[in-house]
């Protein structure tokens, strides 16, 4: 099997996404019916961060360890690649000494440099661009509480961010539509809405729009890492784009709520919505654990 690397939600066909699917639900059962399943004994994953993270390092190291493997972090800070050393190099010797390779930074052209000259499959656990991993987590657990995804609506209320942008590529793979609503002064960048093309999605100025007959309302935080100096101004241009109750009456009845995580409870989400019955983040965040466990068994050792 070729390298196969995951950069990118549409760097796998619809096909593939849905094996993924089909084999984290089988790999979720295992785990929590206590059987051992080690596909990846003596295989080792080579974690790589630059930007902060909790869900993203527990769940990749966890699941390593618990398909048998192992996991190694690496930080910038305390490597050569926080001293210089291209990162071109940098991929030629963390490929020679691992199985598949994580990494969690702020561009995605680092990532795109280290897939180039890597010997092994590379994961995008986080960039600035991107957030695969995470959005596929998000679907598998729609899959989970409602059935296919496909023909319904994703509402995307708030920043046009890493995760908007991965969810209008998993929109146009899975038959899916996104309604988006972003405040003023912060609109898609064409590029990576792929603005042309991508018939998946509609902009909506009101969010109260974006959210009518939704099947899932999500957002994220209105300050993404890095654009921390702009928290102050933010604050105030997206206040009126909060997921709150009455947004939630206006998506349908059953509609379901997700949210990344963290969350800033009063900000981007109300306390009554995150905590309410109609969201499951807490599902969200346990399944990055289980979809990335199927992502890792697929890209290394292909269909089982």
């Amino acid at each position: 099997m070729s390298i196969k690397h995951y950069l990118q939600f549409n760097d796998l066909s619809t096909e593939e996404i849905n094996y993924v699917f089909e084999r984290t639900a089988w790999i979720k059962a295992q785990f929590k019916g206590y059987k051992k399943y080690w596909p990846l004994e003596d295989r080792t994953l080579v974690m790589i961060f630059e930007k902060a993270s909790t869900r993203t390092r527990l769940s990749f190291e966890a699941g390593m360890h618990q398909l048998g493997g192992a996991a190694i972090y690496l930080n910038t800070r305390d490597s050569q690649l926080g001293r210089g050393e291209p990162v071109e190099d940098a991929a030629q010797v963390i490929s020679r000494m691992s199985d598949v390779v994580m990494i969690r930074t702020f561009e995605q052209s680092l990532i795109e440099r280290f897939a180039a000259n890597s010997r092994v499959p590379v994961i995008n656990g986080l960039t600035n661009q991107y957030h695969p991993c995470q959005i596929l987590a998000d679907i598998f657990t729609y899959i989970e509480q409602r059935g296919s995804i496909a023909g319904k609506t994703v509402a995307w209320i708030g920043d046009a961010n890493n995760m908007s942008y991965t969810w209008l590529q998993a929109a146009e793979l899975l038959g899916f539509h996104v309604n988006i609503s972003t405040p003023p002064g912060y609109p898609l960048d064409p590029e990576l809405a792929d603005l042309d093309n991508n018939k998946a999605f509609t902009v909506f100025e009101d969010p109260m729009e974006a959210a009518k007959g939704a099947d899932l309302v999500t957002t994220d935080v209105w300050t993404s890492m890095g654009f921390e100096a702009e928290n102050e101004v933010r604050l105030k241009d997206f206040s009126d784009w909060c997921v709150d109750e009455e947004i939630m009456t206006v998506a349908n009845k059953d509609a379901l709520f997700m949210h990344c995580l963290p969350a800033h409870r009063g900000e981007e989400v109300t306390t009554g919505v995150i905590d309410g019955e109609q969201s499951v983040v807490w599902d969200e965040a346990e399944n990055r654990l289980h979809v990335q466990k199927a992502l890792m068994e697929y890209l290394v050792l292909g269909k089982i």
